[in-house]
């Protein structure tokens, strides 16, 4: 093969690539739609299509309604132990060292609500904050002021004003939301305004998180950082479904957003009066174990176990007993205790409830006026603990209470024992619980215990109500 060969062939080649610009100079593909230049993959199916533009319909609706939050708060600076010491006189003459503050700065996001101005974001995005700057998707920028914030939900409501009408999201509702439907979050992650990311909801009703006290959680693959804060999850109608909240650091695609019907309630109460009321029952409740249900002859595991009712609560009055399982709250089917957690404290203070319950293998229905959780009597003192001694049956060994104990009201008997490799110490009652009841029987004194006892070595399982400090805890236990 000759030269001329070995150029000629690269050169048609080159001519001969499809989709190559045919002008002189121009040395790569571009297409165009609509065109004359064919893209690379011609088939696209409509449903993909169809997808994409509603995403591209949200991102182009919604953001509007989307605002950006900046914060400096003023945080005081940990003085050096020898400030505070008797000697820090005679070194600096008597002079006091003034405390010192530092500057910090946040971010994070909002939505618009109403016309007025008033924004829906999280507590800790504005908690403390000195200053609150609010910039819109025109590069308006606006000071707000905190309505309200509740800590408890992590919800604030804070509010801007200006001469024209704002725009605002439209609110969704959450508890019609499913595993595996779409989720568009956006926000201000790491101060890029106005991200979107698209998503899942991966699982609903997530709880004991330990980010807040009333969890109810959304969790989604939707990427979530640092800034998105109290922005919006959306639904492919453009619909608030959620406030993103929370993202599991340790972990990729999985992220938190607080329920919108559930933030309704709260928002309502923090734009009339800048705080929240929430309903009390006045029980201590326990999730049901497949062991528990079954030794209370109850064939359901929906429903939170009354393990404590607290005297002069609105459930004493009602009738309600430890032991009981509520099913139903006020119409509502209550399918584990933390659902019922928050359907009391959602319940109007003073509203008169339905309360249907399981006990001793009967339905009830009982009335319960709900009360005021500002009224809850503080937590009692916890109680002494016994002895150890040799553990017997399930592991464990009992005593007659310390009179200590008696002279408060308490009856039952000490776990004085336990072996720590036993049955009692592997479903977790602990040295110094107070047995008060052995499957439903109250427990007087340690007669009464080894009495009941002799039943529940037959059966072969037993269910202990155990006095903790201040909580009752039921316990299922079962003979090897």
């Amino acid at each position: 093969m000759n030269r001329l060969s070995l150029c000629i062939y690269p050169l048609l080649l080159l001519l001969l690539l499809p989709g190559c610009k045919k002008k002189d100079g121009e040395l790569y593909s571009e297409s165009s739609r609509p065109g004359t230049a064919d893209a690379p993959v011609k088939d696209i199916p409509k449903d993909v299509l169809a997808t994409q533009q509603g995403f591209t319909n949200v991102a182009k609706t919604v953001p509007p309604a989307v605002v950006n939050i900046s914060t400096v708060s003023k945080k005081k600076l940990v003085q050096p132990f020898f400030e505070f010491s008797p000697l820090f006189d005679d070194f600096f003459g008597g002079r006091q060292m003034r405390p010192q503050y530092r500057r910090e700065k946040s971010l994070g996001s909002g939505f618009i609500i109403n016309k007025e101005g008033y924004i829906i974001t999280n507590d800790h995005v504005v908690r403390d904050a000195e200053m609150i700057q609010v910039a819109l998707s025109d590069e308006r920028t606006y000071t707000a002021k905190v309505i309200g914030s509740d800590q408890k939900t992590d919800i604030a409501v804070i509010k801007i004003t200006a001469d024209e009408d704002f725009p605002t999201a439209v609110l969704g509702d959450s508890d019609k939301l499913q595993v595996g439907q779409w989720a568009i979050a956006i926000g201000n992650p790491f101060g890029l305004n106005r991200t979107v990311t698209v998503g899942v909801v991966s699982a609903t009703g997530r709880s004991d998180m330990g980010i807040e006290t009333y969890e109810d959680f959304i969790q989604t693959d939707a990427s979530i950082n640092p800034g998105n804060s109290g922005g919006p999850l959306l639904n492919i109608y453009g619909e608030v479904i959620g406030i993103n909240t929370a993202i599991v650091a340790a972990g990729q695609g999985i992220g938190f957003a607080i329920p919108i019907n559930m933030a309704k309630h709260i928002v309502d109460q923090l734009v009339k009066k800048g705080t929240v009321t929430r309903g009390w029952l006045g029980v201590a409740i326990q999730p049901l174990t497949e062991e528990i249900a079954r030794s209370f002859g109850y064939k359901s595991m929906k429903g939170a176990l009354v393990s404590d009712v607290m005297e002069g609560s609105p459930a004493s009055k009602a009738g309600i007993r430890q032991g009981d399982i509520i099913t139903r709250f006020n119409g509502a089917e209550i399918k584990d205790s933390r659902q019922l957690q928050l359907e009391v404290a959602e319940t109007p203070v003073g509203k008169t409830v339905a309360v249907e319950l399981f006990r001793d293998g009967k339905s009830y229905t009982l009335s319960a006026t709900v009360a005021n959780s500002d009224t809850a009597p503080a937590a009692r003192p916890k109680g002494e603990e016994g002895l150890p001694a040799d553990a017997g049956l399930f592991g464990i060994s009992v005593e007659e209470l310390p009179k200590s104990l008696r002279a408060k009201g308490v009856s039952g008997v000490i776990v004085a024992g336990i072996d720590p490799e036993g049955i009692a110490a592997d479903a977790g009652i602990q040295q110094g619980d107070v047995i008060v009841s052995v499957d439903r029987k109250k427990i007087d004194n340690l007669n009464d215990y080894l009495k009941a006892m002799k039943d529940v070595e037959q059966k072969g399982a037993v269910a202990f109500l155990v006095r903790r400090g201040n909580n009752s805890i039921y316990f299922a236990l079962r003979l090897r």
